[in-house]
C-alpha cells in the first residue's frame, strides 16, 4: 500500500460468526479486565477490528489510514486512534531495549503464525495494550534499581544472572510460557506517554498466560514494572490470513 504495511484483525466472535472454519475454536475476545491478586487491573476495552498500519514515513501512513477510513465508513467508525514512532532505534520510553528475545524475521512465521492443518491456518491471534508510564517516578529510579525491575541491563540488554522473581523478565518468561513476536512502539506526547504493546502468537494460551503472571495470577509475585506502568486498554484480535480473506469475498472461488 504505497509503502504501508497494513494488518486487519477482527473481534474473535465476530469473524468466527463469517468464518467458523478459518478461526481457532477457542479463541476469544478480551471480554473482561484481568485483575490481580492485589486488585491491579488489566482493562477489557475489546472493539470489533482494528486496522493497524506501519511505515518508513508518517505521511503515506496518514494518507492511507484516512483512505481505508473512508471506505469503512458505512459500516465501521472509528472508536479509537493512537500513533505512535519509533524511539532510538529499538528503545521503549523507559529507556530499555525492547523485544530482546523477539525471534528473527526468518523463525518469526514459526512462533505467530498458526500451523497448516489447523482452524485459521497462517493467521494469528494479536493482542493489543495501550500502557502509559509513570514517567516521573520511573526517572527517579536509580539505573541499576531499573535494572531490577527489567531484570536486564539498560546499555546493552542483559538478561541479569541473579534476576529477582518479580522482574519484568521473569514474569514473562517465554521459556514458560512459549514465545512470542512483538512489535512494540512508544507513543504519546511531551506530558504523557508510554508503549504500545503488539504481541502476535498462534496460540493465545501464551499470551494470557504471560498477563496473569504479570498481575500475579500465576503463583509468583506482582510483575514490578507495573508499579511503573498501567495497562488503559487491552483487546484480542484474530488476524487472518489473505488467503482466508480472499476466501471471505469470493467464497465460491
Amino acid at each position: 500500500m504505497g509503502g504501508v504495511n497494513l494488518v486487519a484483525g477482527f473481534r474473535p466472535e465476530l469473524w468466527r460468526s463469517v468464518a467458523l472454519n478459518d478461526c481457532p475454536p477457542t479463541l476469544s475476545g478480551f471480554n473482561q479486565d484481568v485483575v490481580g491478586v492485589d486488585g491491579y487491573v488489566l482493562p477489557a476495552t475489546q472493539h470489533d477490528a482494528v486496522l493497524w498500519l506501519s511505515g518508513s514515513a508518517y505521511d503515506v501512513v496518514f494518507d492511507s489510514a484516512r483512505g481505508a477510513i473512508a471506505d469503512l465508513h458505512r459500516i465501521a467508525s472509528v472508536a479509537d486512534e493512537t500513533s505512535s514512532w519509533p524511539y532510538r532505534h529499538d528503545r521503549d520510553l523507559t529507556g530499555f531495549i525492547d523485544g530482546t528475545e523477539n525471534p528473527s524475521l526468518i523463525d518469526a512465521p514459526d512462533v505467530a503464525l498458526i500451523p497448516d492443518g489447523q482452524a485459521g491456518a497462517s493467521g494469528t491471534t494479536l493482542l493489543l495494550q495501550k500502557w502509559v508510564h509513570e514517567v516521573a517516578v520511573w526517572e527517579s529510579l536509580a539505573v541499576d534499581r531499573q535494572e531490577r525491575v527489567m531484570g536486564r541491563t539498560k546499555l546493552d540488554s542483559v538478561e541479569l544472572p541473579d534476576k529477582p522473581p518479580d522482574s519484568h523478565v521473569a514474569s514473562t518468561d517465554q521459556e514458560r510460557f512459549g514465545h512470542i513476536f512483538r512489535r512494540n512502539m512508544p507513543y504519546g506526547t511531551i506530558t504523557e506517554h508510554g508503549t504500545v504493546f503488539v504481541g502476535f502468537s498462534a496460540e493465545q494460551q501464551r499470551l494470557s498466560s504471560m498477563l496473569a503472571s504479570m498481575v500475579g495470577l500465576a503463583g509468583g509475585p506482582r510483575d514490578a514494572l507495573t508499579f511503573y506502568t498501567r495497562a488503559v486498554s487491552g483487546a484480542y484480535y484474530f488476524v487472518p490470513s489473505t488467503e482466508a480473506l480472499r476466501r471471505r469475498l469470493d467464497p465460491t472461488g
